[in-house]
Order: structure tokens, then C-alpha cells, then sequence
């Protein structure tokens, strides 16, 4: 096989092919690391690449294989993984300056788990300053592009894990959503992207915004993002939130006709719209889920309190707390980061009222689903926007995550979602439609998006491939 044809190969098909010997794991190594080779320097989207590491990985699965070994689910699949996740002996900078001499000691529960399902990782990939902003830039990394244009941002803050899989760097990778940080640029960069239950995935060591965070798979087909799930999910006695009990059966259970669902259309959470390209993109995605028996009914703006004051107040507590103890902090980090930090500690959030806040989100998404079976919504009010931007026009004024409304509401719950393509925009930019599920109902989420790959929202490599 080509390497032009293994670099366009999912994670389950290379698995497949590599376990049955139709391919040497060196031999898709080789292959995508290449292709980044050639394509790294027009996307900025590692933090630290690593081929040799990578093909010394891939060198041991073929000798496992040559031994008779079960090599694992994921044998001899490319796997990134974000700079804010723990790899053993690779750098963890957190894309910030303050701990650009920071190496992990340990690999996180997510990375063990790869590494035994046979995935070979491939180094860090960027994101921006401490997961702080919705777009590709930080002080220390510098740019990421999106390989639909790279005069426009991936999203973030998992920038390089939607950058490197929609450029076929890799064919899949672990990112985190604190606030939509894996939905966010799977929408810019036309891929699926799925944030599980909270719990769902152990987080370790302690993420800075720990009510918030989860470790998430970003692939460009939903069969991987259920392989993915099916490796790293499970509870971890160091994250006292992961959840316990039975982990679904994720590839199994997407199988089968799809139940005729009731569907709620939502165009604005209460915080916020989006425009009229992303709406009808997403609405004709709507209507081929009607011709599958669905029901869509409209959901009305459901948030009856400003989910963005009690994000922010959450989550840039914590990002203050992780640098508290780092001299001269408040003076290197970047500008954007520097002022919600001291916004916060002009007026520190009363514990108890933000702990209020966020249970009246949860109780106004559960009452939402007293009438539907999943909640659907734009990913984001626009596509990709201009690189160097923090916000689209007109948003800027509001923060760097005011224009992400329709995915940090979803944290704050901590219900399972995904975003998945739905076509592109007039600039031909890639446009993505949110899928919420009830609490711990993640399998009707992944059904309902390979539903919707299956009529035709799944996008091959991006337009950089052409270049």
C-alpha cells in the first residue's frame, strides 16, 4: 500500500491491517511521519514531534506480532497527545512559558491505557497558555493553523491534536474539553470530536479547572472515536471524580438501525446566537435526520443564569491557582489569560454561590430532557476565524470564551457531547453541529453522529492535502 493511502486509513483500519500482517506498524510510521515531515512546517501543530521515539514504538509492535503477541486493539496506530496530558519523559509545558522546562514523570491513566492497546504516541501537540482561549495561538508554541486555510485558527485549546488529524498527521488524537476545547476545533477543522460523561475518562495528575476537565478522543470518523473510548475510559483510584461502574460497550452498541429519536433543536442556550450559514448548515443536517424517522422539535433558550460568569469563575480560579506560586506570572503569560486572572481577583467568586450557579445549569439541562432524547445546537456561532483573533468580530469585547457559548454550558453539567461536521461555509471552512445526551447516555450521542456520517457529514483530509 502507498503511503498516500495508509495516511488516509482511520485508527480502526489500521489496527486491523496491522494485526492481520496486511501492514508492518514501521511501515505506517514511516508513512505518517513523512507526511508531517512535509506538512508540520505550514501548521505549527506539535509541541514536541518525536518520529524516533514514535518508530522505535512501531518497531516493537511488529516484533510482537512476530512472536505471536496480542498487539493490542490499537496496534501500531499514531496517537498525539495534548500538551496538557502527561506523558512519561516528554516535555509538559502546558503551552505556557512558565513551565517550558517541565517534564512529566509519569504517564497520565489515558496514555497507559494507549500504550497497552498497542497505540504508538507521537509526541505533544499544542494548545493555548494553560487551555485558556478557544483559538490555535500561545506565547510559547506561537501559531497553530487550521489545514482548511492556514490563514485561519484550528480552534482550542486542543489547536495541534484537530490540526495534525484533519492534516492526516495522525489518524486520531487525545486532547481535553474543560470548556469545549475538543468540540471547539473539531467544528473549525471538519472532524468528530466527543466529550463523555465527566468521570468518564480519569484525569491524572490533577487538571487546574478538576470539576471541569475531561481527556477526549478527536478522530475523523465516529468508528474511532469509539475504538478510542473503548481503550481509555474506565475509573482511576488517583481521579477521585472518575466515574464508577460498567463502561458501555462503545463499538458493539453503535451497531444496529438507529431508534427514531426526539430531537431538540436549540439555537441560543440564552447567552448568545449564531450565524445564518452555520444555522442552515446545520438545519439541513436536521432534516436528513428527519428522513431517518427522527423527530426534531425547537427547544427554547433553557439557561436562566449566565453559565459564562460561572465558567469563568470556575475555571480561571483554577488556571490562578496553578500559577499562583510561579514569580513573576501575571507579566509572562499571555494577555488575554493575564486579564480574566485579574478580573478575578478584583472580585473573588463567593464558593458557595458558584457551587449554586452551577447546579441550577445542570437542573435547567435536566429539564430539558423531561421532553427530548438529545439536545442539538450549532458547535459554535461561526466557523473558523482569522489566526492572530481571540474572538470573532463583535465578541472580542466579551472575553476570549464567550463566543464558545454553546460548549461550556455543557461542562458546567458535565453530560456527554459531540461535535460533528456538517459541511462548509462560503470560505469553505468547515461548519459543526453540537450533539448533547442525558447524563451517562454517550452511547445515543455516538449513534446519533454515525448516524449522521452515514448520510454524508464525514470529511476526508483537509484542503491542505491538495497542497
Amino acid at each position: 500500500m502507498r503511503d498516500d493511502d495508509i495516511v488516509r486509513l482511520g485508527a480502526a483500519e489500521i489496527a486491523a491491517s496491522v494485526r492481520a500482517g496486511r501492514l508492518r506498524a514501521e511501515q505506517v510510521m514511516r508513512a505518517f511521519i513523512q507526511r508531517t515531515e512535509r506538512l508540520e512546517p505550514r501548521l505549527n501543530s506539535y509541541a514536541c514531534f518525536l518520529p524516533d521515539e514514535a518508530m522505535a514504538q512501531a518497531t516493537a509492535i511488529d516484533g510482537r506480532i512476530a512472536r505471536g503477541d496480542d498487539p493490542g486493539p490499537l496496534a501500531g496506530v499514531p496517537v498525539s497527545v495534548k500538551d496538557l496530558i502527561a506523558v512519561a519523559n516528554m516535555p509538559q509545558a502546558f503551552g505556557s512559558r512558565l513551565f517550558a522546562g517541565n517534564v512529566a514523570t509519569h504517564d497520565a491513566p489515558s496514555v497507559t491505557r494507549l500504550r497497552s492497546a498497542g497505540a504508538c504516541i507521537t509526541g505533544k501537540t499544542t494548545t493555548s497558555e494553560l487551555g485558556s482561549k478557544g483559538v490555535g495561538d500561545c506565547p510559547l508554541t506561537g501559531i497553530t493553523r487550521n489545514p482548511w486555510n492556514t490563514a485561519y485558527t484550528p480552534g482550542g485549546s486542543s489547536a495541534g491534536a484537530a490540526a495534525g488529524v484533519a492534516a492526516g498527521l495522525v489518524p486520531v488524537a487525545l486532547g481535553t474539553d474543560g470548556g469545549g476545547s475538543i468540540r471547539i476545533p473539531a467544528a473549525l477543522c471538519g472532524l468528530t470530536g466527543f466529550k463523555a460523561q465527566f468521570g468518564r475518562v480519569p484525569v491524572w495528575p490533577p487538571a487546574a479547572t478538576p470539576g471541569l476537565a475531561h481527556v477526549a478522543p478527536l478522530a475523523r470518523n465516529v468508528r474511532d472515536i469509539a475504538l478510542l473510548m473503548s481503550v481509555i475510559a474506565g475509573p482511576d483510584e488517583r481521579d477521585g471524580t472518575s466515574a464508577l461502574g460498567a463502561v458501555p460497550d462503545y463499538g458493539q452498541d453503535l451497531r444496529g438501525p438507529m431508534p427514531r429519536l426526539r430531537l431538540g433543536w436549540c439555537i441560543d442556550f440564552g447567552e448568545g446566537g449564531a450565524d445564518a450559514e452555520v444555522l442552515a448548515a446545520c438545519e439541513a443536517a436536521l432534516q436528513s435526520l428527519r428522513d431517518l424517522g427522527c423527530t426534531v422539535v425547537p427547544v427554547g433558550a433553557w439557561l436562566d443564569h449566565s453559565a459564562r460568569a460561572t465558567w469563568e469563575a470556575e475555571f480561571y480560579s483554577g488556571i490562578a491557582g496553578r500559577i499562583a506560586g510561579v514569580a513573576g506570572a501575571m507579566a509572562q503569560i499571555d494577555p488575554a489569560l493575564r486579564l480574566q486572572v485579574e478580573t478575578l481577583q478584583q472580585s473573588p467568586p463567593d464558593l458557595e454561590q458558584l457551587a449554586l450557579a452551577r447546579s441550577c445549569v445542570v437542573n435547567e439541562l435536566q429539564a430539558v430532557f423531561e421532553h427530548v432524547d438529545l439536545l442539538l445546537s450549532p458547535t459554535l456561532p461561526v466557523s473558523a476565524i482569522p489566526v492572530g483573533q481571540d474572538a470573532p468580530a463583535g465578541w472580542a469585547h466579551q472575553g476570549p470564551v464567550a463566543w464558545s457559548h454553546f460548549t461550556y454550558a455543557i461542562n458546567l453539567a458535565g453530560n456527554p457531547a459531540a461535535s460533528v461536521p456538517v459541511g462548509l461555509g462560503a470560505a469553505g471552512l468547515p461548519i459543526g453541529l453540537q450533539i448533547v445526551g442525558r447524563p451517562r447516555d454517550e452511547i445515543t450521542v455516538l449513534r446519533l453522529a454515525a448516524a449522521l456520517e452515514a448520510g454524508g457529514s464525514r470529511f476526508a483530509l483537509a484542503a491542505i492535502d491538495s497542497g
